[in-house]
């Protein structure tokens, strides 16, 4: 088995504990890290904008990525949400572990 962290932005910190609830009560990610202060430059409808925005952090295994992806894209208030899995190569085996154990499995 293996696992991802995926990094989100979000608009506001309201919406990031919120999808963060939502991923964590659904068994979607072990935990979720929020990260407010950040600040973003990005090309949007052919102009670069600014924002403040939250990076939310998840942490699941690399089944889960599709279904979590989906369920952010559900209650994202953005057109198009950034959500990117970044694989988990290595690290500490009872985190990765404890991710395993605090996430469904395909069978359950």
């Amino acid at each position: 088995m293996a696992e991802s962290f995926v990094y989100m932005t979000c608009a506001d910190m309201r919406e990031a504990e919120d999808i963060a609830a939502v991923l964590v009560t659904r068994r979607l990610a072990a935990c979720a890290n929020i990260l407010p202060g950040m600040r973003s430059v990005y090309w949007w409808r052919g102009k670069v904008e600014r924002a403040e925005e939250v990076v939310l952090i998840a942490k699941t295994r690399d089944s889960l990525v599709e279904e979590l992806t989906g369920a952010v894209k559900a209650m994202h208030g953005y057109e198009v949400p950034c959500v990117a899995a970044l694989p988990i190569t290595g690290g500490n085996p009872d985190f990765l572990g404890w991710v395993q154990s605090e996430t469904q499995s395909g069978d359950r």
